[in-house]
């Protein structure tokens, strides 16, 4: 039996998705607690990647084991067992030709900058000193939309093969004192996104212009793995399917609370 997981984690304690020795992962957990409920599983598969630190709201997986349970039964066995920064929002049988990740078409990530120094939602955020010039930002960002080569926001050492990818969109908005930025694309590489935030978080500064992007699209620069965002602020948004719509709001993860001075 095949079985689609809907998972919402915080990355924080994590060594990112991937099963590791020795580390605790996302997917190890799922593992383990999966073990506990089956038995015997034959394959945890995700749809992404995740960097240690980096979060989710809503990762996919699929799960194969031999014995057919109702999905309500599975989510709530696999809660159970599983850390409290990890939970499971929805199970649903699906075709033993459905794959995690060979079946996404697209997917998404929002990435939060905190405009203010929090003591609750530091987990949550990259939180900026400096004045940012937003629109500055936001036009530099169109720049990377479209079919491009992005080895320069990659991490040279662990892409070996194809480093061109479809970049659907990117959007801006601005809640509070938080500034959240939206990236779709067919796929991504390893650190992409938070290289591409610290880039542009470059140019909200006035340190680069939108003709360094331009360089960067075209011929490999070292330059972007100097300014990776951390890993805090980044949240794995959705994972697109066939016949599916994107979430259509662009609000925070995680609100920061109000200061009551």
């Amino acid at each position: 039996m095949k079985y689609k997981l809907t998972i919402e984690y915080d990355g924080t304690r994590y060594s990112g998705w991937q099963a590791q020795k020795n580390s605790r992962t996302v997917q190890g957990s799922i593992m383990t607690a999966a073990e506990q409920l089956f038995g015997t599983v034959t394959e945890i598969q995700g749809a992404g990647r995740t960097d240690a630190g980096v979060h989710a709201l809503a990762q996919i997986a699929h799960l194969s084991v031999h014995k057919d349970l109702q999905p309500i039964k599975i989510q709530y066995g696999l809660n159970d067992a599983l850390p409290f920064d990890v939970n499971i929002l929805k199970v649903e049988k699906v075709n033993e030709r459905f794959h995690a990740r060979h079946s996404a078409i697209a997917r998404s990530y929002v990435y939060q900058i905190s405009t203010r120094r929090t003591a609750f939602g530091k987990q949550f955020v990259w939180w900026l000193k400096d004045a940012l010039n937003f629109e500055r930002m936001n036009s530099a960002s169109q720049l990377f939309i479209g079919m491009h080569d992005f080895i320069s926001f990659a991490d040279k050492k662990l892409e070996k093969g194809e480093t061109r990818c479809k970049v659907e969109s990117i959007e801006w908005a601005v809640d509070g004192e938080l500034i959240l930025i939206r990236i779709r694309a067919s796929h991504f590489l390893w650190k992409m996104v938070r290289r591409i935030v610290g880039t542009l978080v470059e140019v909200g500064r006035g340190t680069i212009s939108s003709k360094n992007i331009e360089s960067y699209l075209t011929s490999f620069s070292e330059q972007p793995a100097e300014w990776t965002a951390p890993p805090s602020g980044l949240f794995l948004e959705q994972i697109l399917y066939e016949n599916e719509k994107w979430c259509v709001d662009l609000k925070p993860a995680l609100p920061l609370a109000s200061p009551r001075v």
